[in-house]
């Protein structure tokens, strides 16, 4: 082996106890049905790998003044209109 090949880093280990905890805790798995699986469908079966934060205040600020809603000739407020179904 190569000095260069010695030094060369590994990939990370599939976390095999996370993967278990997950489909056998959290999904309810048989384990027939966990073992049957492949990792890309457990990955699927877990959802999104995280939630999309919004905006924070100053952001959203900033779109809105960039972005201002615009309104025709006597068109209201869709959320202030009054109902007529009362």
């Amino acid at each position: 082996m190569s000095a260069a090949a010695a030094g060369a880093a590994r990939p990370a280990a599939f976390p095999w106890a996370a993967a278990m905890h997950f489909g056998l805790g959290r999904l309810r798995l048989s384990p027939s049905d966990f073992w049957a699986m492949s990792p890309r469908e457990l990955c699927a079966a877990a959802g999104p790998a995280r939630e999309a934060a919004g905006p924070d205040r100053p952001a959203l600020d900033a779109l809105m003044a960039r972005f201002p809603d615009r309104r025709g000739a006597g068109e209201t407020d869709p959320i202030r209109r009054p109902r007529n179904d009362r």
